[in-house]
């Protein structure tokens, strides 16, 4: 079997969202599928990690991108004056115009180089995984061109995403061009993956044609190898991952105020200024570590050699129930103990509890969190904080290797 994985995400591009593309294209070929990939040779992407090793075994292709870059509106206007200012204000509001998202297009050069490649090649299916959601565009052009068949991969919502808000006309364009590209998807694509239950039951709402199935994010134990965990003089903390949308990190740091505990809270990636800002005025001095993006085995090596790890899902008007991310496999893997701010009553939540990896409080509770921080700490100072240790069974089955394994079984399926 060939088949064309086409992301937006791949390296030399940096960031969580590289990580599921890269591995399938890593453990593809290993399974004995030929594997080819379309990604643009820049997709201005804010983020870039030079460190990342591109597959040998699968064939990379590189389509010119042509698009806006991406951009940290907020940051950028915060430190902008005058014409500057106004400059990058016409900048955003020109991205946030195209639908249903910036990364549109790409499709120009992306759908004749795919289709290309897929005569040129023989290829026997193409997958496509958003975000962006616009890059589902290239499934259906080259399912129609040239027969093969389409596996759509969604690692967000199409339609309820957690991070959008609709308080704009920009946004509410947005979200009604995203429910039309939704329902393409459902009607045209031979098969369709998620990473959580909650994305799958929204894909069943609209009668898709083809086969659902959830293949959620896994966990990279192999690239925690050789990374040591060394008792802190203090109690450390680590958030890896940037601030968007409602993600929302003023509860912790209040809760983390209020404990009054020997630690510091360690944000390793983009921490957005007002947030700094309100921290600052916590007057967190020394007990607040700000690192800024760092490459990928060094946010592992932080991750790992931490008391503790914290993870943010926002309740988003209960969207954030539904939440997976590929950070909480991450966690997993380093093998410490996780501080789960996540709607109780969600699947983020229940994979801490059922793993026994940690805590678990609601996003909200900052008297939870700073019971929770209290506890941790006491049992840091008390003997030092165990690391997570889960069972041969639990580690194959969340192996990222196995959902590799999940998904040739979905593509042998429909080809």
């Amino acid at each position: 079997m060939k088949v064309l994985l086409v992301t937006m995400y791949f390296p030399p591009a940096g960031g969580g969202g590289v990580q599921r593309p890269l591995k399938l294209a890593q453990y593809l070929p290993a399974l004995g599928i030929e594997t080819h990939v379309l990604a643009p040779d820049d997709p201005k992407w804010v983020h870039r990690d030079a460190e990342l090793r591109v597959p040998t075994q699968a064939w990379i292709h590189r389509v010119r991108y042509v698009g806006p870059r991406a951009r940290k509106p907020a940051e950028e206007l915060r430190q902008a004056e005058g014409f500057d200012r106004a400059l990058v204000q016409a900048q955003v509001t020109a991205r946030r115009l195209l639908v249903p998202d910036a990364s549109v297009t790409w499709n120009l050069t992306a759908i004749p180089a795919a289709v290309r490649i897929a005569r040129r090649e023989g290829i026997d299916a193409v997958i496509t995984t958003s975000p962006p959601g616009s890059i589902h565009f290239v499934g259906a052009a080259v399912q129609k061109a040239t027969g093969a068949r389409w596996l759509a991969d969604l690692r967000d919502p199409i339609v309820a995403n957690q991070h959008r808000r609709a308080d704009t006309m920009a946004t509410k364009a947005r979200q009604t061009a995203n429910q039309q590209l939704a329902r393409l998807v459902c009607r045209r694509a031979d098969a369709i993956s998620c990473v959580s239950d909650a994305i799958a039951d929204e894909v069943r709402s609209l009668d898709p044609r083809g086969i659902v199935r959830t293949i959620a994010n896994g966990c990279d134990f192999d690239d925690f190898d050789g990374l040591e965990y060394h008792r802190g003089a203090r109690f450390r903390i680590t958030h890896a991952g940037s601030f968007f949308g409602r993600r929302d990190p003023r509860p912790f740091l209040q809760a983390f105020h209020d404990s009054d505990i020997d630690g510091v809270a360690r944000f390793v990636g983009d921490f957005r200024s007002s947030d700094r800002d309100w921290a600052d005025a916590l007057g967190l001095g020394d007990r607040l570590e700000l690192v800024e993006y760092a490459p990928r085995v060094e946010s592992l090596r932080l991750q790992r050699d931490s008391e503790a790890l914290l993870l943010l899902v926002p309740d988003a008007d209960g969207r954030g129930k539904g939440v997976l991310s590929g950070k909480v496999f991450e966690y997993l893997a380093a093998r410490r103990p996780i501080l789960a701010v996540v709607p109780p009553d969600g699947a983020a939540a229940g994979l801490v509890r059922e793993t026994r990896a940690g805590m678990v409080v609601a996003p909200d509770d900052v008297k939870g969190i700073r019971v929770a921080l209290e506890v941790l700490h006491a049992r840091f100072r008390d003997g030092g904080l165990p690391g997570v240790e889960l069972a041969e069974s639990v580690r194959s089955r969340l192996s990222r290797r196995a959902r590799v394994e999940d998904m040739a079984a979905l593509l042998r399926a429909i080809v």
